[in-house]
């Protein structure tokens, strides 16, 4: 989305105007016991090396912009705008920007002994970390996605510590529905990543299937098995909640039209608009605007 990535654009453009090697800042946006919440900007791109780091606590971390490749011992994937990286305690793991420049996340951090009380009270067990690497951007997770989003942009008012508790029971009811990831060529995950990055850019653009295999010099048919398998979702998924969470950004960032927001985020109408945010978030886009003010 272009207003969650104009800050990541402007950290790019400081490191190339002064030259620099890329590296990763954090601004902590809340924290308590067995608990932490932060603002993660990554500058680093295809120059720069990707070195192993390990996790010191359970992690969910949710990609607000840009793209990288993750690597950890369940696997290594692509990671996406709407997905959500996974680690937990003691895993090496490696990030790195194979195909382009940066990313944004927004990552939750728990203490092991708090995340596994948090999923067992809710009845998945004392070990239930998920094994994936990754869960892709999924419908069940889009209300925790977009909430999230808004608080880090500063248009939303939550409670971050309770906004944890959501996404960790979430998180681990939806990866039992996840498939494992599958690797795919080089050169299909560089023209999948420039893909990704055009439509977090430009979401209201008209892609179509025949468009975006033509661009990437594939087969439809090949275009969308690799594309599934490299983001775990179809291209339409992509998306369609690629607009889905734009649109629920500026209903809690602007004054416009739902008529407006909703042609403005790729939408042919609002009747199809409003039927297909209330499927997403549960509610009409009226009500959740109304319901973020109400927060605020």
């Amino acid at each position: 989305m272009a207003e969650i990535a104009l800050a990541l654009e402007q950290a790019l453009e400081r490191r190339r105007t002064q030259g620099e090697a890329g590296r990763t800042t954090s601004r902590v946006l809340a924290c308590g016991a067995g608990w932490r919440i932060a603002d993660v900007m990554c500058t680093s791109g295809p120059q720069d090396r990707p070195f192993e780091e390990q996790h010191t606590h359970y992690a969910i971390a949710i990609v607000l912009a840009g793209s990288f490749q993750y690597r950890s011992p369940t696997g290594r994937v692509l990671m996406t705008p709407g997905s959500l990286m996974l680690g937990r305690p003691g895993q090496c793991f490696e990030c790195g920007h194979e195909h382009a420049e940066g990313d944004r996340c927004v990552s939750f951090w728990y203490a092991p002994d708090y995340f596994e009380r948090l999923v067992a009270d809710a009845g998945h067990g004392t070990h239930a970390h998920p094994g994936i690497p990754r869960i892709p951007p999924l419908r069940v997770l889009a209300p925790v996605v977009a909430q999230a989003t808004a608080s880090v942009m500063g248009t939303g008012e939550v409670s971050w510590n309770e906004l944890g508790v959501e996404l960790a029971v979430h998180t681990v009811s939806a990866a039992a529905g996840v498939s494992p990831s599958h690797r795919a060529p080089a050169n299909a995950e560089a023209r999948v990543t420039r893909l990704v990055r055009r439509i977090d850019r430009w979401p209201d653009a008209p892609f179509t299937l025949d468009t975006m295999s033509r661009d990437a010099g594939v087969s439809p048919y090949h275009f969308l098995r690799t594309f599934e398998r490299l983001t775990g979702v179809t291209p339409h998924q992509y998306i369609l909640r690629a607009r889905l969470r734009q649109a629920a950004l500026a209903l809690t960032s602007r004054e416009d039209t739902i008529l407006d927001i909703a042609l403005q985020c790729g939408f042919g109408d609002v009747s199809n608009f409003n039927r297909t945010f209330r499927a997403e978030f549960g509610r009409s886009p009226r009500a959740y605007r109304l319901g973020s003010r109400e927060r605020r």
